[in-house]
């Protein structure tokens, strides 16, 4: 199996909104990594490979040097899904998604 990935991952704990298709909604959860190209979360979003993603990731201003987070609103793909880990009503499952569009959002 060939790895597919392209340029630098970066191993962040960021939170993240995603908003799936009408039917799954708005959901939570935190990235596991980070690269321009692409995105691993862990959430407890139930999202099919090859469907439309947007999400918003809160970089913080540690890793910014901003003095409050800085906002970007995502919107990409879904090309691997993972099975859920752990047990109990907060399982969460590993998505991968490659971004394909991205704006840095400035909050007044």
């Amino acid at each position: 199996m060939s790895d597919a990935r392209t340029g630098k991952r970066f191993p962040l704990e960021l939170p993240i909104r995603i908003h799936g298709p009408q039917q799954s909604g708005e959901h939570s959860g935190v990235t596991g990594n980070l690269s321009a190209a692409g995105v691993y979360i862990r959430a407890d979003a139930t999202l099919e490979v090859g469907s439309n993603v947007e999400f918003e990731i809160a970089l913080p201003p540690e890793v910014t040097g901003a003095k409050e987070d800085v906002i970007v609103q995502c919107k990409g793909r879904v090309v691997r899904t993972d099975e859920p880990a752990g047990h109990g009503p907060k399982e969460t499952r590993g998505v991968a998604c490659v971004i394909d569009t991205y704006d840095f959002v400035r909050r007044s």
